[in-house]
């Protein structure tokens, strides 16, 4: 049961990866990123079975940081969108002077 969870996380972690890297679309690499910590948050749940309950502490933490994380990544991609009227990432360029 352990590594048939770990596998499929690391089958999320890595989709979400891929994700990240290859879209350009900024509300999918959201959503990758949010993928890429749940991945994370199977893997502390699948160990804490067999280490103690400390991996399920540890995904009360990440799953409030993932709220956070979502309230002002998604506040940011609303900002840019009614600026530039789009959620490509390479349509714009705030960080560069």
């Amino acid at each position: 049961m352990l590594v048939e969870a770990l596998v499929l996380s690391a089958i999320l972690f890595v989709i979400g990866t891929a994700g990240v890297l290859i879209r350009r679309n900024a509300i999918i690499m959201f959503l990758c990123i949010e993928l890429m910590l749940n991945a994370v948050n199977l893997s502390f749940v699948a160990l804490s079975r067999y280490l103690g309950i400390e991996g399920q502490l540890y995904v009360f933490f990440v799953m409030t940081v993932a709220a956070a994380e979502a309230a002002v990544g998604l506040a940011i991609i609303i900002a840019i969108f009614r600026h530039y009227e789009t959620v490509n990432v390479d349509n714009f360029n705030l960080l560069k002077w």
